[in-house]
């Protein structure tokens, strides 16, 4: 009975490893970009905190703010918008603007500046809009 109760533990114990590893590789990766952050929760609708000046987001480029999970956009000079920066995909964390792309390095996807719109997959949904106020050069979490 002793051999019994010891097989069924290290199984259970195997298990839960298991799961744990599984989680581990769920989809906080982020590639290794570089990413802003900002005080503040990850969640939305952070009180109109600045998430950064006009002049931090390169026009035709944007910024990832990996803690607050958004991602800036300047399509034209003067023209921003915001995206949630997390890949429709599988959740991993985009990692990175460029080309007019916003890229996830997990497993490829990429998105467009202006709308969010997938524009390579495996993703199928665009990234949804976020809500930015710009006041001045304040670029501002709604």
């Amino acid at each position: 009975m002793a051999m019994g109760s010891t097989r069924r533990t290290m199984l259970a114990a195997g298990a839960v490893g298991t799961a744990a590893l599984l989680a581990g590789c769920g989809g906080d990766s982020d590639g290794g970009s570089q990413e802003e952050t900002s005080p503040g929760d990850a969640g939305t609708g952070g009180g109109g905190e600045e998430l950064a000046t006009t002049a931090d987001i390169p026009v035709g480029g944007g910024r990832i703010f990996k803690d607050r999970k958004i991602v800036v956009t300047q399509p034209q000079e003067g023209e921003f918008k915001a995206f949630s920066a997390v890949c429709t995909h599988q959740g991993c964390i985009v990692s990175s603007v460029s080309d007019g792309t916003i890229d996830c390095a997990c497993h490829g996807s990429r998105f467009k500046i202006t709308d969010g719109a997938v524009v390579r997959g495996p993703a199928t949904q665009p990234l949804p809009a976020e809500e930015i106020e710009v006041s001045g050069n304040s670029i501002q979490s709604v």
